[in-house]
């Protein structure tokens, strides 16, 4: 009963045009929790003892609040479903996890450690090489890479379609970018077969969302980028933060100019508002520098 209500439940979110996809994820792994033990509707104590075997304390919240979202809609249809409380695990504020800026040295170990993954000769590597290249070179959403196509594939650049907020934009690429994606291209052609979607596993299928941020933190903890699980680290999505900061490192040091900068970022990275962008913006020891410099500079009666 619970895996017909989940059912519909994600069924009401796709119909109003949310991806859904991690609450998914979560619902289905609670929902198996709970037919182990025989439940027919969501108990709260149930719930509450699936949410504690979550890693970090922000996990086991993120579970409980996701199963009580799911209880409260099901207890307008059955009172049978309880939702557990809010507070259940205690009271906790938001808090973002500050992103981590890559090095060079960092990304290029990161690539080195994911064509080391096996089996030899099969297009798992070189796609993992491929796609986390792609992500630090363009600063791409992870779900943006995955849902990739081979027509997307332009002469202006890559053109994501309806990601988040249900934008599309064109993403011009670098030369070396886009010979790396030809290259690849050729291969998986090779070795899957010529599929629809750019970045696929040996089935010629793409990999799952969850299976490549598994896979990412199996790289980052071998090469010593992160310590163990439930503990903070470099995140997959860090390579976007990494790409937006490098991106402003590089522009010109004048206040016109990085006004048309962070717009022109802004669009390229495919948010909403502006705003969004500026949290992307970390303080970095090249940007200190330009502020410093920019600082002497009015000091001194000049203009920046």
């Amino acid at each position: 009963m619970l895996a017909d209500d989940l059912a519909r439940y994600a069924e009401l979110h796709h119909s109003l045009g949310f991806k859904f996809r991690v609450p998914h994820t979560l619902l289905r792994s609670y929902v198996a929790f709970a037919r182990k033990h025989g439940d027919d509707f969501v108990r709260a104590d149930r719930a509450v003892a699936w949410a504690i075997e979550a890693a970090s304390a922000p996990q086991r919240r993120n579970r409980l609040l996701t199963v009580r979202r799911f209880a409260l809609a099901m207890q307008a249809e059955d009172p049978r479903h309880e939702a557990p409380a809010a507070d259940a695990l205690g009271r906790a504020r938001f808090e973002r996890s500050p992103p981590f800026i890559y090095t060079p040295v960092q990304i290029a170990k990161l690539l080195s450690a994911a064509a080391d993954l096996g089996p030899p000769g099969a297009i798992r590597p070189l796609m993992y090489v491929t796609l986390f290249g792609l992500l630090a070179a363009t600063g791409l959403r992870v779900s943006e890479a995955l849902a990739l196509r081979r027509i997307d594939l332009t002469a202006d650049g890559l053109v994501v379609r309806q990601t988040k907020f249900r934008k599309s934009r064109l993403v011009p690429l670098h030369d070396t970018t886009r010979r790396a994606l030809d290259a690849y291209l050729l291969t998986s052609a090779r070795l899957v077969g010529a599929e629809e979607a750019v970045f696929i596993s040996s089935t010629g299928k793409p990999p799952a969302y969850t299976t490549v941020i598994a896979v990412f933190l199996q790289i980052a903890r071998a090469i010593g980028l992160r310590s163990k699980p439930g503990q903070r680290g470099p995140r997959i999505h860090d390579l976007r933060h990494t790409f937006a900061v490098r991106s402003l490192e590089q522009c010109r040091n004048d206040r016109t100019a990085v006004a048309r900068h962070i717009a022109g970022l802004s669009t390229y990275l495919g948010h909403a508002h502006v705003t969004d962008t500026y949290w992307y913006l970390q303080a970095t020891p090249t940007l200190m520098a330009q502020i410093a410099e920019a600082g002497e500079t009015l000091h001194a009666g000049g203009a920046v």
